[in-house]
């Protein structure tokens, strides 16, 4: 862990840089997190204390620099504000957060190996992310690894661990892969679930369950 100053200044969120003007490459890098975070949107809607990044730089203090961030896919974080008054987060800046740092990050592999498995992989288990999740559905053999794998700190490193969907306690959701339809096309995506195995389904699925059930939805 790198030691600062106590008498030198941390930035605000506010001077610090907000994006690096690099593009993804590759559509699940974007749509995939995003599914994630309107599922939390729409399943904690009544929750407060929580907050899920999408390819949001997060500012800590045990890297080289206070001035790198690390960029996940998506990261959540619980026991923090879901809004920072009326302003929404230009990045999650550990410090000013009460140094609560993410309980879950994603990282989806592209085409461009991004050290998933090497240098993100250490910088997550400095920082103290509980759970780490490497998707990787095009390049795990590439990368001899599987398509799926989700790692759990332990004792500062990070452990493999067998299952799908995981369920993770600390975080109170499970995390696994299923079919999402999009028109006449079916993809696989990663999905939130309750502990029973079973997935959350999206707002577009619950409206049709509804008007399966009664019809038409209430004016």
């Amino acid at each position: 862990m790198v030691l600062f100053d106590r008498e030198m200044r941390l930035p605000t969120g506010a001077e610090l840089p907000s994006s690096d003007d690099t593009p993804v490459d590759n559509e699940n890098q974007n749509f995939l997190p995003n599914l994630l975070l309107f599922l939390l949107k729409f399943h904690w809607r009544q929750r407060n204390d929580w907050f899920f990044g999408v390819d949001m730089a997060v500012y800590h203090t045990t890297g080289v620099s206070h001035l790198v961030p690390i960029v996940p896919d998506g990261f959540l974080s619980l026991g923090v504000e879901r809004f920072k008054g009326d302003a929404l987060r230009l990045s999650y800046v550990l410090w000013e957060e009460n140094n609560i740092p993410p309980i879950f990050a994603l990282e989806i592999v592209s085409q461009t190996y991004g050290g998933e498995y090497d240098k993100k992989i250490e910088i997550y288990a400095r920082l103290g992310v509980l759970y780490y999740v490497i998707y990787n559905p095009y390049y795990w053999r590439r990368d001899q690894h599987q398509p799926f794998e989700v790692y759990r700190l332990v004792n500062g490193e990070y452990e493999q661990q067998i299952g799908e969907p995981f369920w993770m306690p600390e975080v109170g959701l499970g995390i696994g892969r299923g079919r999402y339809s999009d028109g006449e096309r079916q993809l696989e995506v990663l999905y939130w679930f309750d502990e029973g195995g079973t997935r959350y389904l999206t707002a577009e699925e619950l409206v049709a369950q509804y008007r399966d059930r009664f019809g038409e939805l209430p004016q």
